[in-house]
Protein backbone atom coordinates (compact mmCIF):
# COMPACT_ATOMS: atom_id res chain seq x y z
CA UNK A 1 0.00 0.00 0.00
CA UNK A 2 3.02 2.43 0.95
CA UNK A 3 4.83 1.52 -2.64
CA UNK A 4 1.52 2.26 -3.91
CA UNK A 5 1.22 5.51 -2.84
CA UNK A 6 4.72 6.60 -3.63
CA UNK A 7 3.75 5.69 -7.52
CA UNK A 8 0.11 7.56 -7.24
CA UNK A 9 1.91 10.82 -5.86
CA UNK A 10 5.05 9.88 -8.42
CA UNK A 11 2.56 10.39 -11.17
CA UNK A 12 0.48 13.12 -10.04
CA UNK A 13 3.06 15.71 -9.16
CA UNK A 14 4.65 14.90 -12.15
CA UNK A 15 1.63 15.34 -14.07
CA UNK A 16 0.60 18.45 -12.89
CA UNK A 17 4.28 20.05 -13.20
CA UNK A 18 4.61 19.10 -16.44
CA UNK A 19 0.82 20.06 -18.00
CA UNK A 20 0.49 23.01 -15.52
CA UNK A 21 3.97 24.41 -17.13
CA UNK A 22 3.21 24.12 -20.84
CA UNK A 23 -0.52 24.88 -20.14
CA UNK A 24 0.82 28.13 -18.82
CA UNK A 25 2.81 28.95 -21.20
CA UNK A 26 0.42 28.47 -24.26
CA UNK A 27 -2.55 30.42 -22.33
CA UNK A 28 -0.07 33.31 -21.60
CA UNK A 29 1.36 33.59 -25.63
CA UNK A 30 -2.30 33.03 -26.57
CA UNK A 31 -4.27 35.73 -24.36
CA UNK A 32 -1.22 38.58 -24.31
CA UNK A 33 -0.96 38.53 -28.17
CA UNK A 34 -4.32 37.76 -29.19
CA UNK A 35 -5.40 37.94 -32.87
CA UNK A 36 -4.86 35.00 -34.68
CA UNK A 37 -2.62 33.26 -31.99
CA UNK A 38 -5.38 33.81 -29.66
CA UNK A 39 -7.47 32.34 -32.65
CA UNK A 40 -5.94 29.23 -33.43
CA UNK A 41 -5.08 27.99 -30.24
CA UNK A 42 -8.24 29.07 -28.31
CA UNK A 43 -10.27 28.59 -31.03
CA UNK A 44 -8.68 25.15 -32.37
CA UNK A 45 -6.09 23.67 -30.84
CA UNK A 46 -7.88 23.54 -27.15
CA UNK A 47 -11.48 22.60 -29.03
CA UNK A 48 -9.97 19.54 -30.58
CA UNK A 49 -8.25 18.65 -26.93
CA UNK A 50 -11.30 19.08 -25.15
CA UNK A 51 -13.92 17.60 -27.98
CA UNK A 52 -12.09 14.02 -26.60
CA UNK A 53 -12.79 12.80 -23.37
CA UNK A 54 -10.39 12.85 -21.20
CA UNK A 55 -9.80 9.30 -20.28
CA UNK A 56 -10.99 7.34 -23.44
CA UNK A 57 -7.89 9.76 -25.00
CA UNK A 58 -5.63 8.81 -22.41
CA UNK A 59 -6.55 4.90 -23.12
CA UNK A 60 -5.81 5.31 -26.62
CA UNK A 61 -2.64 7.22 -25.69
CA UNK A 62 -1.24 4.58 -23.53
CA UNK A 63 -1.96 1.66 -26.00
CA UNK A 64 -0.13 3.41 -28.55
CA UNK A 65 2.74 4.41 -26.21
CA UNK A 66 2.74 1.15 -24.57
CA UNK A 67 2.78 0.62 -20.75
CA UNK A 68 5.09 1.98 -18.30
CA UNK A 69 5.59 4.40 -16.11
CA UNK A 70 7.24 7.31 -18.35
CA UNK A 71 4.70 6.51 -20.88
CA UNK A 72 1.48 6.83 -19.01
CA UNK A 73 2.82 10.50 -17.51
CA UNK A 74 3.49 11.56 -20.92
CA UNK A 75 -0.06 10.35 -21.66
CA UNK A 76 -1.90 12.04 -18.78
CA UNK A 77 0.19 15.43 -19.69
CA UNK A 78 -0.90 15.39 -23.42
CA UNK A 79 -4.76 15.63 -22.26
CA UNK A 80 -4.10 17.51 -19.01
CA UNK A 81 -2.13 20.82 -19.88
CA UNK A 82 -5.59 22.12 -21.71
CA UNK A 83 -7.29 22.77 -18.83
CA UNK A 84 -4.37 24.90 -17.30
CA UNK A 85 -3.74 26.55 -20.54
CA UNK A 86 -7.88 27.98 -20.38
CA UNK A 87 -7.21 29.02 -16.86
CA UNK A 88 -4.51 31.25 -17.83
CA UNK A 89 -5.81 32.65 -20.74
CA UNK A 90 -9.18 33.93 -19.24
CA UNK A 91 -6.62 35.30 -16.58
CA UNK A 92 -4.26 36.86 -19.15
CA UNK A 93 -7.11 38.63 -20.67
CA UNK A 94 -8.11 39.95 -17.85
CA UNK A 95 -4.61 41.43 -16.19
CA UNK A 96 -3.60 42.75 -19.66
CA UNK A 97 -6.45 45.51 -19.63
CA UNK A 98 -4.84 46.46 -15.09
CA UNK A 99 -3.63 50.18 -15.19
CA UNK A 100 -0.23 48.46 -14.00
CA UNK A 101 0.33 47.00 -17.23
CA UNK A 102 -0.74 50.13 -19.40
CA UNK A 103 1.80 52.07 -17.63
CA UNK A 104 4.66 49.74 -17.95
CA UNK A 105 4.01 49.43 -21.31
CA UNK A 106 3.72 53.27 -22.05
CA UNK A 107 7.38 53.33 -20.43
CA UNK A 108 8.24 50.72 -23.08
CA UNK A 109 8.66 47.60 -21.55
CA UNK A 110 9.04 45.05 -23.69
CA UNK A 111 6.37 42.21 -24.07
CA UNK A 112 8.26 39.33 -22.44
CA UNK A 113 9.14 41.79 -19.36
CA UNK A 114 5.14 42.83 -19.32
CA UNK A 115 4.12 39.10 -19.80
CA UNK A 116 6.70 37.33 -17.50
CA UNK A 117 6.84 40.31 -14.49
CA UNK A 118 3.85 42.09 -14.29
CA UNK A 119 1.14 39.39 -15.63
CA UNK A 120 1.78 36.29 -14.83
CA UNK A 121 2.48 36.83 -11.65
CA UNK A 122 -0.53 38.40 -11.01
CA UNK A 123 -1.71 35.59 -13.35
CA UNK A 124 -0.87 32.40 -11.02
CA UNK A 125 -3.15 31.99 -7.97
CA UNK A 126 -6.21 30.24 -10.25
CA UNK A 127 -3.20 28.09 -11.01
CA UNK A 128 -3.00 26.82 -7.89
CA UNK A 129 -6.00 25.55 -6.89
CA UNK A 130 -6.22 24.03 -10.55
CA UNK A 131 -3.00 22.47 -9.59
CA UNK A 132 -4.20 20.85 -6.15
CA UNK A 133 -7.52 19.97 -8.05
CA UNK A 134 -5.14 18.36 -10.73
CA UNK A 135 -3.32 16.23 -8.44
CA UNK A 136 -6.35 14.09 -7.62
CA UNK A 137 -7.06 13.56 -11.48
CA UNK A 138 -4.24 12.39 -12.32
CA UNK A 139 -4.05 9.78 -9.77
CA UNK A 140 -7.56 8.75 -10.13
CA UNK A 141 -6.62 8.24 -13.66
CA UNK A 142 -3.51 6.19 -12.89
CA UNK A 143 -5.71 4.12 -11.23
CA UNK A 144 -8.23 3.60 -13.91
CA UNK A 145 -5.73 2.79 -16.56
CA UNK A 146 -3.71 0.68 -13.97
CA UNK A 147 -6.92 -1.11 -13.21
CA UNK A 148 -8.00 -1.89 -17.16
CA UNK A 149 -4.09 -3.28 -17.44
CA UNK A 150 -3.08 0.22 -19.48
CA UNK A 151 -0.60 1.75 -16.43
CA UNK A 152 2.15 0.81 -14.50
CA UNK A 153 3.15 -3.12 -15.46
CA UNK A 154 3.44 -5.53 -12.69
CA UNK A 155 5.42 -6.12 -10.38
CA UNK A 156 5.13 -2.42 -9.55
CA UNK A 157 3.13 -2.18 -7.16
CA UNK A 158 -0.19 0.60 -8.03
CA UNK A 159 -3.72 0.73 -6.29
CA UNK A 160 -5.51 0.25 -9.24
CA UNK A 161 -3.60 -2.77 -10.20
CA UNK A 162 -4.50 -4.27 -6.90
CA UNK A 163 -8.21 -3.47 -7.41
CA UNK A 164 -7.86 -5.38 -10.60
CA UNK A 165 -6.31 -8.52 -8.70
CA UNK A 166 -8.69 -8.20 -5.74
CA UNK A 167 -11.45 -8.36 -7.74
CA UNK A 168 -11.51 -12.16 -8.20
CA UNK A 169 -11.03 -12.42 -4.74
CA UNK A 170 -13.88 -10.37 -3.36
CA UNK A 171 -16.33 -12.92 -2.61
CA UNK A 172 -13.48 -14.54 -0.13
CA UNK A 173 -10.84 -11.81 1.03
CA UNK A 174 -13.12 -8.53 0.51
CA UNK A 175 -10.63 -6.82 2.99
CA UNK A 176 -8.16 -7.00 -0.15
CA UNK A 177 -10.31 -5.21 -2.55
CA UNK A 178 -11.18 -2.57 0.47
CA UNK A 179 -7.73 -0.95 1.00
CA UNK A 180 -6.28 -0.20 -1.91
CA UNK A 181 -10.12 1.23 -2.86
CA UNK A 182 -9.90 3.45 0.10
CA UNK A 183 -6.61 4.71 -0.51
CA UNK A 184 -7.80 6.00 -4.07
CA UNK A 185 -10.67 7.39 -2.15
CA UNK A 186 -9.30 9.53 0.98
CA UNK A 187 -6.25 10.71 -1.62
CA UNK A 188 -8.59 11.88 -4.02
CA UNK A 189 -10.77 13.52 -1.70
CA UNK A 190 -7.48 14.92 0.46
CA UNK A 191 -6.56 16.81 -2.71
CA UNK A 192 -10.11 17.94 -3.32
CA UNK A 193 -10.26 19.36 0.20
CA UNK A 194 -6.68 21.00 -0.14
CA UNK A 195 -8.34 23.11 -3.40
CA UNK A 196 -11.28 24.06 -1.75
CA UNK A 197 -9.30 25.38 1.09
CA UNK A 198 -6.81 27.06 -1.29
CA UNK A 199 -9.69 28.81 -3.47
CA UNK A 200 -10.98 29.82 -0.24
CA UNK A 201 -8.13 31.36 1.13
CA UNK A 202 -6.62 32.75 -2.23
CA UNK A 203 -10.09 34.64 -2.51
CA UNK A 204 -10.83 37.55 -0.63
CA UNK A 205 -14.25 37.07 -1.43
CA UNK A 206 -14.44 33.39 -0.22
CA UNK A 207 -12.47 33.86 2.92
CA UNK A 208 -14.23 33.42 6.19
CA UNK A 209 -12.57 33.59 9.75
Amino acid sequence: MLYGARISLQVGISVVAVSAFIGIIIGAISGFYGGWIDRILSGYVFNVFLAFPGLLLAIALVAFLGAGLGKLILALCIIGWVGYARVMRGQVLKVREYDFVQAARALGASNLRILFVHILPNSIQPLIVQSSLGMAGAVLAEASLSFLGLGIPPPAPSWGTMIEEARQLFSIYPHVLFFPGAAIALTVLAFNFIGDGLREYLDPKQRTR
